[in-house]
């Protein structure tokens, strides 16, 4: 029963508690109300089973208990009173019929991405109520005790309740400001689902289905800011490969084993034409290609390669190095490391590699040595790869990745593919 709430709540919590913000007023009480309706649900359908609409459920229980909450304060003014009343009678009238309001969730993405809240306040709040992301495992996405995470999402919804915050989408001429951090932690839910940082689990597909699902809804509320058609382009290229990416079993297929006909080609063909959208709003403009449409324009390449052999590896580079300029990160140049490796050879690629891991920019990340160790094994150097790949699956948190570098490891010196990177 557990694992079924879990299940419930990984697909429809950031909408109860976007129902429940809207409501109330308070995303900080929305989300207690939402979690202590699902303590109720681990008891009561342990007895009585799983309802027909377990989220219609949920909200209707969250409500009582707003209701609960506002009746036992001393002092219940006309506000509340209202609320109260409001929430009585979409409680009675609810039942299963309840469906969340499209824009909820869009609306709690900006609420969680305000500018009152520093950076990683942002991506923090909103991996926990938007994507659904417990705590701990925010903690290893980024690297940080669990504690720390803690702090930083108290400290939020106190900073936006004391800020009186508005549950909203923000006017028109607030989006510029706000859509930076509202696109990043849109893809970061995105990446968590792709190939998720810890767990049993490679893929989250309903991780990144929600951002997907978010990504198109910004598109069409800013059908005139190019970077978020880049960042709903790579996202359509990169979820086509989804079916492709994973055995019955859970196993992960990195993209040199990938049976391609397995790509959707439909949602290739969707992502190519996002992209051209963004180009073409780019030039009309008078922008460059974003960071966004340049992994979009990566994306692509290998989505209409095909094989790996046929990509484009030379077309990779350059854009690898033109996303390091206008965003520098060491996991694009790890990336371009990648693409050199295919396009020059891995002797090419090493000392990028090297000088990545002499800055230590990467440590505790295990995709360093897993590049390495693929670099190593294509120059014959198969002891110093192995001890790589050892120490790559010893950092990796995610069970399905640490398996596959551990079979790495037992298995270098035979034939391989060309970078861990390549996912």
């Amino acid at each position: 029963m557990r694992r079924r709430v879990d299940a419930v709540w990984r697909i429809d919590g950031s909408h109860v508690v976007a129902t429940l913000a809207r409501l109330t007023g308070d995303l900080g009480l929305a989300e207690d109300l939402a979690q202590e309706a699902v303590l109720d649900a681990l008891r009561q359908w342990q007895e009585s089973g799983v309802p027909e609409n377990p989220a219609a459920w949920l909200t209707a229980v969250a409500k009582r208990k707003a209701i609960d909450v506002w009746r036992r304060r001393e002092r219940l003014d006309e506000r509340h009173r209202a609320m109260a009343h409001e929430l009585e009678e979409s409680v009675s009238g609810a039942g299963d019929a309840w469906q969340p309001i499209p824009d909820d969730v869009l609306r709690l993405v900006f609420t969680a991405c305000h500018p009152v809240l520093s950076r990683e306040a942002q991506v923090a709040l909103t991996l926990k109520v938007v994507g659904g992301l417990t705590t701990e495992e925010i903690a290893r996405l980024f690297l940080l005790p669990v504690s720390t995470v803690q702090q930083r999402i108290v400290r939020a919804k106190k900073t936006l309740a004391a800020a009186k915050v508005p549950f909203e989408v923000p006017e028109p001429a607030e989006w510029r400001a706000r859509l930076g951090p509202v696109l990043g932690v849109v893809y970061l839910v995105f990446t968590e689902g792709y190939a998720a940082t810890a767990g049993d689990r490679w893929i989250r597909t309903e991780l990144a289905a929600e951002a997907l699902r978010l990504g198109r809804v910004l598109d069409g509320l800013l059908p005139r800011e190019p970077e978020v058609h880049g960042l709903v382009a790579l996202m359509e290229f990169q979820a086509s490969r989804f079916r492709a990416r994973e055995r019955p079993d859970g196993t992960p297929v990195l993209l040199d084993d990938q049976d391609r006909t397995l790509w959707d080609r439909s949602q290739i063909g969707r992502g190519r034409t996002v992209l051209a959208r963004a180009d073409d709003l780019s030039r009309r403009l008078g922008r460059s290609r974003g960071s966004y449409a340049l992994q979009a324009a990566i994306a692509e390449c290998h989505a209409v390669a095909p094989s790996v052999e046929a990509t484009d590896w030379a077309r990779i580079v350059l854009l690898y190095e033109a996303l390091g300029r206008i965003a520098p990160n060491p996991f694009v140049d790890l990336n371009r490391a990648v693409a050199v490796s295919m396009a020059m050879g891995p002797a090419s690629a090493l000392p990028i590699v090297d000088g990545l891991r002499e800055g230590g920019a990467l440590a505790g990340s295990h995709l360093l040595p897993s590049v390495r160790g693929e670099l190593l094994a294509r120059l014959g150097r198969h002891e110093e790869a192995r001890t790589e790949f050892e120490a790559a699956a010893a950092l990796a948190r995610n069970e399905r990745e640490r398996s596959v570098l551990r079979e790495k490891a037992a298995a270098v010196g035979k034939p391989a593919g060309g970078g861990e990177a390549r996912r």
